[in-house]
């Protein structure tokens, strides 16, 4: 039997129990060995879930660390971590996947990026988003040419009232902001990677606090503490790229409208456009006449059975470990994922200081 990678965890969340833990759990390549949390009965309980016989309990991420055994560190806890716990777990000679988004600042991931190139060890940023069945379908239509040049974009994340209540979702300190470096990252790391384009020029961005202070709000989640709520409630950015193509992103936990939509982009290029507002639509023109052209994901074909399908969380635990065992290059570069940050970071200081952020780097 092939030798089995050893993962060790670290945040003891929802994110870890809602996502990466199951899903290295249907993997027969991997065992999880050891388990970090601050909550030491976080830890305990998902060693005794997740965990192999004998499994570890740490509260400490460091002693965690210190294990040569460990092959992978999943890094789950809030944004804040990010960047010096993924750090120190390169240099300790370990694979790291870290939860979205790479860190609160610049700065923060360029370190984790180049902490990676300098160990050599691998490193993946959370962006199950990609996995989906119709990411990958207009993925592979961009790649082949079929929207030709893509000039113009939206990044769509907007929800009515679905503000997580929970954890240090509204903690802005721990986590560096609400929806835009909550939600609005996918929509922008997905933008950004159909689009094949990291290089942005300059971003003008606007926040807002308008909902926070509000009781009997209708929220998914019940009625958030106004006096927890300390991030952005609403974001909106502006995007223009080194060659002039120019990203609008949409971001919101709380806003009035009718039809929310998240994680979904449009994508308009010189020879056809998409969008996923209503499933996958590619539009383009043929024999002179305007064709929208609409994709079935459906997997069955049998009447009352649709199929059975892998989640696009589960299809990037299973790459992420066949890269690591296997020596192959990760499904999402750090260095894309740095640039998602670095535009998350332009926004929020041109909506700060008012004035457009110019990326020279």
């Amino acid at each position: 039997m092939e030798k089995q990678l050893k993962v060790g965890i670290i945040g003891g969340g929802g994110i870890a129990n809602g996502k990466h833990m199951p899903n290295l759990a249907k993997n027969k390549d991997v065992v999880m060995v050891a388990f970090c949390d601050i909550i030491e009965e976080k830890a305990s309980e998902a060693a005794v879930k997740y965990g192999v016989e004998g499994a570890k309990v740490y509260t400490d991420y460091k002693k965690l660390l210190k294990d040569e055994d460990i092959d992978v560190v999943h890094v789950c806890t809030p944004n804040r971590s990010h960047s010096f716990i993924t750090v120190a777990a390169l240099e300790a000679g370990k694979h790291v996947m870290c939860e979205k988004p790479m860190a609160k600042t610049y700065a923060e991931a360029k370190k984790m990026y180049d902490a990676s190139v300098r160990t050599g060890k691998k490193l993946t940023i959370g962006y199950q988003q990609r996995w989906r069945g119709d990411s990958l379908y207009l993925k592979e239509e961009c790649e082949k040419g079929a929207l030709g040049d893509i000039y113009y974009a939206r990044s769509v994340a907007l929800r009515r009232r679905a503000v997580p209540t929970w954890g240090v979702f509204l903690n802005e300190y721990e986590q560096g902001g609400g929806p835009l470096i909550d939600i609005g990252t996918h929509a922008l790391d997905l933008t950004l990677w159909m689009m094949d384009n990291y290089k942005p020029k300059m971003v003008v961005g606007t926040t807002f606090k308008k909902m926070g202070k509000q009781t009997q709000t209708a929220n998914a989640w019940g009625d958030w503490d106004p006096e927890e709520f300390t991030v952005e409630d609403s974001a909106f950015g502006y995007i223009v790229m080194e060659n002039g193509a120019t990203i609008v992103l949409e971001s919101s936990w709380a806003l009035n409208i009718a039809d929310p939509n998240e994680a979904v982009m449009m994508l308009c290029g010189d020879k056809a456009g998409a969008d996923m507002f209503d499933g996958l639509r590619i539009n383009y023109v043929k024999n002179n006449r305007q064709v929208i052209e609409k994709p079935d994901f459906k997997s069955g074909g049998v009447a009352f059975f649709e199929g059975s399908s892998t989640s696009p969380a589960d299809l990037e635990s299973r790459a992420w470990i066949d890269a690591v065992k296997n020596d192959k290059e990760v499904s999402t570069k750090p260095e894309q994922a740095l640039v998602v940050t670095q535009i998350l970071e332009a926004i929020y200081k041109s909506a700060k200081t008012g004035k457009p952020v110019y990326i020279t780097d």
